[in-house]
């Protein structure tokens, strides 16, 4: 979808008779590419400790031209209208360089800011981005739990997993365009 976006926009900007570059770009660096690094050399018996940074960096590389190669071959294969001869990677030296850049800059305007905001976070690695989270579908109970409405014996049955905070509960909401809920619209419940 993300890709889809994109190309519109370029190829209308084109049409509507700007000069439009739609430069690839793969973002392949930091903490995500290091942790599938890392997990394919464990599966190998190798920690990236002892390969030393050089020859982590490399496997990195390594990994970025088989991944990266494939991404950019599923967008030649979309059809998208990207300049591929200008590909840029996130740890190519001058593009490096000019994040540091802008980052320092706009830390120095007060454009980036230290606030509070949720975080995956690793006891062991610090913090992950979404990518590297590791979700697990556990099976749970689902409760049915009856709310009563005001002065009738009538109630409405409401499921969840979390029957804990019925406590909180403030409101419940239907859709008034469904025909069996229309009923209970302005209902109030106990």
């Amino acid at each position: 979808l993300t890709l889809s976006l994109q190309d519109i926009l370029a190829r209308y900007k084109r049409m509507d008779g700007y000069k439009t570059l739609y430069q690839p770009g793969l973002d392949h660096a930091g903490i995500a590419t290091q942790n599938v690094v890392e997990k394919q050399l464990l599966s190998q018996g190798i920690k990236k400790e002892d390969l030393g940074r050089e020859e982590f960096v490399k496997k990195v590389w390594e990994w970025k031209e088989k991944s990266g190669g494939a991404i950019l071959e599923q967008m030649k294969r979309l059809g998208v209208s990207a300049a591929f001869s200008r590909t840029r990677f996130t740890m190519d030296k001058g593009l490096q360089r000019a994040v540091k850049l802008a980052f320092l800059k706009w830390y120095e305007q007060g454009l980036i800011v230290q606030d509070n905001y949720m975080v995956n976070w690793c006891t062991k690695d610090g913090a992950l981005s979404d990518i590297e989270v590791e979700y697990e579908e556990r099976k749970g109970a689902l409760y049915y739990i009856r709310y009563y409405l005001e002065n009738q014996k009538d109630y409405l049955v409401v499921a969840t997993t979390r029957p804990e905070t019925l406590f909180g509960d403030s409101a419940l909401m239907v859709n008034p365009n469904d025909e069996r809920y229309k009923h209970l619209v302005g209902q109030q419940v106990i």
